[in-house]
């Protein structure tokens, strides 16, 4: 992290409005943008933070992205689940160092990548998805990320349903799909008894209808919540709520396998 900038690595630009650009450094290419041009050149080989300005006069600050600035530039097919949303799943479903994490369905795969970074070297995440256009987006999101799949990641093209027929045992289900009261036979075939299940929802009828089979099944301890996300305004003379805010957009529910 400590390294210059290299070619083939992201960069994050920020302006002075707070504005982010996120591309690939390549030697020999130019980012073009409102505000003038700049050469990838002058960038590669400079340290993180570095000020650029534009042959237009515009001012750029070069930065490494984190997950979540990677996360809502990546390109998508399905919907993405923001990182607002990303936070509250690995910790309220306690995705731990070494666990073995089954997620359905993988989408554009922003929460497959941080369900891999958080089980670590030691653990495991297999992630299936019906739609093929969905995995294949998938598969080109979490190698641009990770440069890489990563070992600890299996990608399955393919109904969950399927796994009951596996064999595997799993600590923690991690269920972003329409329906997921659907497959609830089929985990608790697979998971560990006191393992966590977590739901992503767009609607509480959905959630009603998702806690209701969970409880008629047996599971325990639910709980059903949503994340919304306001930031700041604050400078030397005025402090106060932004004017605009990430507001509703999924539902969480928890439970655990009795």
């Amino acid at each position: 992290m400590s390294a210059p900038f290299e070619p083939g690595e992201r960069v994050l630009f920020v302006d002075q409005r707070g504005r982010t650009y996120l591309l690939k450094l390549q030697a020999g290419y130019t980012f073009h943008t409102h505000g003038g041009a700049l050469p990838h050149d002058e960038v590669i080989g400079r340290p993180e933070g570095v000020r650029l300005e534009t042959s237009g006069g515009m001012v750029l600050t070069a930065f490494r992205p984190r997950f979540a600035d990677f996360v809502l530039k990546m390109p998508r097919g399905a919907q993405i689940v923001y990182p607002k949303d990303i936070g509250p799943v690995l910790v309220q479903a306690d995705i731990f160092p070494g666990a073995r994490v089954l997620e359905a369905g993988t989408g554009s795969g922003a929460l497959t990548i941080g369900l891999v970074r958080a089980v670590g070297p030691e653990g495991r995440v297999v992630s299936y998805e019906l739609r093929a256009e969905h995995r294949d987006r998938a598969v080109q999101n979490i190698e641009e990320f990770f440069g890489k799949i990563p070992d600890v990641l299996e990608l399955r093209e393919g109904d969950l349903a399927d796994v009951a027929a596996t064999g595997e045992r799993y600590d923690r289900a991690v269920l972003d799909l329409p329906e997921p009261w659907g497959p609830l036979e089929a985990l608790e075939a697979v998971l560990e008894p006191g393992a966590v299940l977590c739901a992503y929802l767009p609607t509480i009828v959905q959630v009603q209808q998702l806690v209701l089979e969970l409880q008629r099944r047996g599971f325990h301890h639910e709980e059903t919540f949503e994340t919304l996300h306001r930031s700041w305004h604050v400078t030397e003379r005025s402090v106060r709520p932004d004017h605009r805010m990430v507001a509703h957009t999924g539902f969480l529910t928890v439970a655990r396998r009795c």
